[in-house]
This record gives structure tokens, C-alpha cells and sequence, in this order.
């Protein structure tokens, strides 16, 4: 899955799991590394107590410390970026030794440092879901509870989206209500049975 932030990649991405699929969600797997006793220590020694209370990571505190400075961030992102592709790695081969007829990788920076950690090549296809930076925008303060601008704030230190939207196989607008939503990704799901 690629797109930008706000943009209902998880939601495509369980419709095109469907019922007997299976999402690997690099966001989840994110927040299970950084709850790890060994990250948590770093993060403890890394930035303090106003993001590791008592057992608990403070995810707020923590973006706030590390989207306003890049060696924080690039720091952290080298404590948990190989976590999660080893989790990820390791659970499209679980999914496919159970036989899954489907996996979906929803992973926010799936291109980014690609050349490090080869995951786009364990992928059949890449979808982009795509919406306009002003839906999004309305999306993350309404859902995320995020200022307005964040979002751009925060996508500015990714690759383009316009690299992503044209790396990808098919494309899927996202503006509309859900029963739009299932429509387009029924067409891509038809589209990848003909394949």
C-alpha cells in the first residue's frame, strides 16, 4: 500500500485482504517495537521521562520530540525500522506457508529506503490511494486530533507522493463514501485476477 497520510490506506487495504486475506499493518508493529523492554530503555535514556512513564511510551510526546528533529527521528527510526521488516518479512512467510490467498502489506514508507530492505519485492502489485491533500488534511485533524498543516509538516520528510503514485500498479481515489471505495477496489481485485 502507498499514499499519503489520511489517505484510508488501511481501509483499502482490508478490502482488498476480504475475509480470508491477511494485513500486515507496519503502524501496528511500530507501536509493538517501541513497547519492547529493550527499545523502551533506549527511548528512557534517548528522551527522558516525558516519553517513557512508568512501562507506557508516550507516542505523542515522542513525535512531537523526534518530527521537529531529524537525527531524533533517524535515531529512532534505526531502533525500529529493522523490527518491523523482520516482522513483516516474517509474517508474509507465515501467511504464506498457512496458505493465505492474499497478504496486503500496509506500510506507510514501504519506498522509502528501499534499496535496504527490499520489501516492495516480496509484492505482487502496489496500490496508491490517493486523495486531495486538503481531504486529507481535514481527515487527520478530525481523526488524529493533529493540528492543520501537520500533515504536510510530517509528509515533507517522506518521498514525494508523487514518486510513490507513479511506482505504483494501480491507483485508487479516495474521496468518496465507502460504497465508492469497495467499487474501486473491486476493480483492482478483478484487474489482479486477470493478471
Amino acid at each position: 500500500m502507498l499514499g499519503g497520510i489520511a489517505s484510508g490506506k488501511s481501509e483499502v487495504a482490508r478490502l482488498l485482504a476480504g475475509p480470508d486475506g491477511r494485513v500486515l499493518d507496519a503502524d501496528r508493529l511500530a507501536h509493538a517495537a517501541l513497547e519492547e523492554p529493550e527499545v523502551r530503555a533506549w527511548l528512557r535514556q534517548r528522551f527522558g521521562p516525558a516519553v517513557v512513564a512508568g512501562e507506557r511510551v508516550d507516542r505523542a510526546a515522542l513525535a512531537a520530540a523526534v518530527f521537529s528533529d531529524g537525527t531524533a527521528r533517524r535515531e529512532l527510526e534505526e531502533q525500529v525500522h529493522p523490527r518491523v521488516r523482520a516482522a513483516l518479512r516474517a509474517g508474509v512467510e507465515a501467511a504464506r506457508a498457512a496458505g493465505v490467498p492474499r497478504v496486503v502489506l500496509d506500510v506507510p514508507l514501504l519506498l522509502e529506503n528501499e534499496g535496504e530492505h527490499g520489501l516492495p519485492a516480496l509484492c505482487d502489485a502496489l496500490v496508491f490511494v490517493d486523495a486531495d491533500a486538503k481531504v486529507r488534511d481535514a481527515r487527520a485533524v478530525a481523526r488524529r486530533g493533529w493540528a492543520s498543516g501537520e500533515l504536510e509538516r510530517r509528509e515533507a520528510l517522506q518521498l514525494p507522493l508523487a514518486t510513490k503514485r507513479d511506482r505504483a500498479d494501480f491507483v485508487i481515489r479516495n474521496e468518496g463514501d465507502l460504497d465508492e471505495l469497495r467499487a474501486a477496489v473491486g476493480r483492482v481485485l478483478e484487474a489482479l485476477a486477470a493478471r
